[in-house]
């Protein structure tokens, strides 16, 4: 099978290159800066360039579509170009181009509107009363690329929940160099139930999603472990995986949803002032606190029905391996 990756320079779309590739599948990447050490056919380019999206889908069976915009803070705009219209751009390049199978990458984050989500399945994405550019966009690209599923087109999201790994910048990253410099927090009790996805499980889920297309076509499904814990006990094992101090500072998450509006507020009036360059990690937001403070796990009967997938590498063994990576 001839599959075109996006986004195969993050860990989650590497990994799924990577897998492809062993298995003899000939696989293409897109992205706009050249991938090393793979035997890929590279595409360099931007979503947002019809030309360079023709070149990548061309001759193509398959897509897989991980590329986004993923920062939490940043103009609406630009999660637009990127999420919302690259999209559309990737959609109407592959059925022109005659692809069969396309494989959105989402996330839980499309369905959630603050609220504690506890044992659900995938709700229906919305747009509307997502929190945060980033899961609005990935909203809004996901029903797109639902409402193209059709008979020789053939469409699903799987949403990979809070993907880590070594190596991980965006989760495991973030959270190590905050507490090694001691600006981790925990909120309130920190007792809420959160699900994780070790990386070898989503890629594993991932792939099985292109063998299963024609089960799951037209379904959006989530990804997890299926081992919530509670945050604090999460932040815990992340930190001593790392060597670094394990947080101990608490504060209360309407504290934490006021200081994170503060700072949203600062940086959209420092935006507007010339020559300040976009702060791109803010040390809280709104969406963080809600995040960190509210319980969000899945029930995952019907992804492993539909995939025909389980996991295999349970957060036990993902902490023993992202803490052999660090020493």
């Amino acid at each position: 099978m001839r599959v075109l990756v996006t986004g195969a320079s993050g860990m989650l779309g590497r990994g799924v290159a990577d897998a492809l590739d062993r298995r003899g599948e000939t696989v293409t990447v897109l992205q706009r800066r050249s991938l090393p050490g793979g035997p890929f056919r590279e595409v360099r380019g931007d979503l947002g360039d019809p030309d360079v999206v023709g070149r990548a889908t061309a001759g193509q069976d398959a897509v897989i579509h991980l590329a986004a915009k993923v920062n939490v803070v940043g103009a609406w705009a630009d999660y637009v170009r990127t999420n919302i219209d690259g999209t559309q751009n990737l959609l109407q390049a592959a059925q022109e181009a005659g692809v069969g199978a396309f494989v959105q990458i989402s996330s839980p984050s499309v369905a959630h509107a603050g609220r504690s989500l506890v044992g659900v399945g995938a709700g229906p994405a919305d747009p509307r009363h997502a929190r945060g550019n980033y899961a609005r966009s990935k909203a809004a690209a996901e029903l797109l690329a639902l409402a193209a599923d059709r008979p020789g087109f053939a469409v699903t999201a799987i949403r990979p929940h809070l993907v880590w790994g070594p190596g991980d910048t965006q989760l495991i990253g973030r959270i190590q160099d905050r507490a090694r410099s001691g600006r981790l927090p925990l909120l309130g009790p920190a007792t809420a139930l959160m699900d994780t996805t070790y990386v070898t499980n989503a890629v594993d889920a991932i792939v099985a999603a292109l063998d299963r297309i024609e089960t799951a076509q037209g379904r959006a499904l989530v990804v997890t472990n299926g081992e919530p814990r509670p945050i604090g006990e999460l932040m815990a094992d992340i930190c001593t995986a790392g060597g670094v101090p394990v947080p101990t500072l608490r504060i209360p998450p309407s504290l934490a949803w006021t200081a994170g509006a503060a700072v949203e507020g600062a940086m959209w009036a420092a935006a507007r002032l010339p020559g300040v360059p976009e702060i791109t990690e803010p040390p809280l937001t709104r969406f963080l606190a809600e995040q960190l403070s509210t319980a969000h796990w899945f029930d995952q009967r019907e992804t492993r029905q539909v995939l025909d997938w389980r996991p295999r590498v349970s957060l036990a063994e993902g902490f023993e391996r992202l803490a052999a990576a660090a020493s």
